[in-house]
């Protein structure tokens, strides 16, 4: 019986120790593919990966060519830094060395270190280098520049959450990015103010499309965040126009619609910056209405002026602002893509327009090779 609890004892004591060092190995992978870790870590087992290779070629070149060398070198160009990717180098220079040697001339046998293999290997070689330079110079670990990016594409998905809105009221808004890319020139960015009475909401599009905008819209997405409940409405888009003509960009233009909603009365206020009018329905007669306020571009000029349009959202009433990806095609002016959204925007009014705003860029622009946004703000 003794016996039986002390061999139960030393087994739970393996276990333990194994789920630990199993631990151990995960946290430590996660930590080098988040680029917490050491370089040396993964410069380690690629020093190891070399010889095994050499080894293997020796015994089954057949099954093991030469060539195999470049999948240490390749890996290493994509996680090290060019003073450990030397190391690497420099360890597969010699294992390629010793195999030519253990094998004898290339002309003996069908698996032979030709001149061949070698400039394959020295090619794979100079691309990984050039990959670890240009990721040294940029500061940003392989590794690490992926979450980065993935935590990026996040803090804009967060930043254009729409604010909960009272009983009575919802607003949506949709974002589909061009060519099918994780970050759009359009973005919006919305808040309650006035103590919860007012919403703001500012749909922006950027000059340029997909990833050339996607640098240019996050900037401007975070600059105008914070202005946005800081400034009174009126003082929003000079401010935001300012703040485009102090970047100095080529191509730093922006169009933009600033939408000032009174929670309570209905009443709203629409500024514009070059941007396309919206679209308000009016649920007692069930006409669309074109709602087009005046101002010119973000970013071209300074004092720009920005008048603004007044309306009010009554029961039933629904309010769309878009971009011009939605509505304007090579094929398509804007005239007609407005008629089309508004066609396929009266297919909700009998079932109402929650969850309608990504629909409607399914049926209007689906297939179009420009960042589309559309905001829906509707009445019940």
């Amino acid at each position: 019986m003794a016996k039986r609890v002390a061999n139960e004892g030393i087994g739970l004591r393996w276990r333990m120790r194994w789920h630990r060092a199993r631990l151990t190995v995960r946290r430590s992978a996660v930590d080098y593919f988040r680029g917490d870790a050491p370089d040396w870590t993964g410069l380690a087992v690629l020093l190891l990966t070399v010889p095994a290779l050499a080894v293997t070629t020796v015994c089954v070149p057949v099954w093991c060519p030469p060539s195999a060398l470049v999948l240490p070198i390749l890996t290493g160009g994509l996680l090290l830094r060019p003073a450990s990717l030397l190391l690497l180098y420099a360890a597969s220079a010699v294992a390629l060395v010793s195999e030519s040697a253990v094998l004898g001339p290339y002309r003996e046998g069908p698996a032979r270190v030709t001149p061949g293999t070698v400039l394959v290997v020295t090619a794979v070689a100079l691309t990984g280098l050039i990959i670890a330079q240009f990721r040294a110079r940029v500061g940003v670990p392989w590794r690490r520049g992926h979450t980065m990016l993935f935590d990026l594409r996040e803090r804009i998905r967060v930043q254009s959450r729409l604010p909960r809105l009272p009983a009575g009221w919802h607003a949506e808004m949709a974002l589909r990015p061009a060519g099918g890319q994780s970050f759009s020139g359009d973005f919006v960015v919305a808040t309650r103010t006035s103590e919860g009475r007012v919403l703001e909401a500012v749909l922006t599009d950027v000059s340029g499309k997909g990833m050339d905008a996607a640098s240019r819209s996050l900037l401007l997405s975070g600059a105008f965040g914070g202005l946005l409940g800081s400034l009174p409405p009126h003082s929003f888009l000079p401010a935001a126009n300012g703040y485009l003509l102090r970047q100095n960009w080529d191509e730093g233009f922006a169009t933009s619609v600033h939408l000032v909603l009174d929670l309570e009365s209905g009443d709203y206020e629409l500024l514009s910056a070059g941007h396309l009018p919206g679209v308000q329905l009016h649920a007692g007669s069930g006409q669309w209405e074109a709602i087009a306020a005046e101002g010119p571009l973000l970013g071209v000029y300074d004092g720009a002026e920005f008048l603004g349009v007044k309306g009010t959202l009554r029961s039933g009433d629904v309010l769309l602002l878009f971009t011009d990806g939605l509505v304007e095609t090579a094929e398509r002016d804007i005239a007609e893509g407005m008629d089309r959204l508004i066609g396929e925007a009266d297919r909700f009014v009998a079932t109402g327009f929650r969850g309608s705003a990504w629909r409607l860029i399914e049926q209007v622009a689906k297939d179009v090779n420009d960042d589309r946004a559309l905001l829906v703000v509707c009445r019940d």
